[in-house]
């Protein structure tokens, strides 16, 4: 059994035909790669890496949030960046460490040709068996 989750409050939205994330057997968060996209201007925000990786893992934890998961809870993520330098990775990384602490989820970092922005973030979370 799977839970699509197409709208989330305050984040973005689906913008074409996929979902946000997926909760699956009601253990599992597939959150789909998550861009700098600004819920409250409905527009992709360039700026600095730094700026749009704040604003993509952001977007993912909305998602997260709204699956009943928190960052703490990603067990493995996929980053992508448009320049990927070790300048352009220190830049994500910071802000990387940052959001997730000491919950050091699994993660490949690689270079990609994106859609007018330079940082896309996917993950998989597992719900804890405690939570409801």
């Amino acid at each position: 059994m799977k839970s699509l989750l197409r709208d989330v409050p305050d984040g973005p939205k689906a913008i074409g035909p996929y979902s946000l994330g997926v909760v699956a057997e009601g253990r599992f968060v597939f959150v789909s790669g998550m861009t700098p996209f600004d819920p409250a201007t409905g527009k992709i925000e360039r700026g600095t890496v730094s700026e749009q990786t704040e604003l993509v893992l952001e977007n993912v934890r909305r998602v997260l949030n709204a699956a009943g998961a928190s960052m703490a809870d990603v067990v493995s993520c996929r980053v992508y960046l448009s320049n990927l330098t070790t300048e352009t990775f220190q830049e994500m990384n910071a802000v990387y460490a940052r959001f997730f602490g000491d919950s050091l989820p699994a993660r490949a970092t690689v270079g990609a040709q994106l859609l007018g922005f330079d940082v896309e973030i996917e993950c998989v979370a597992c719900l804890s068996t405690n939570k409801p």
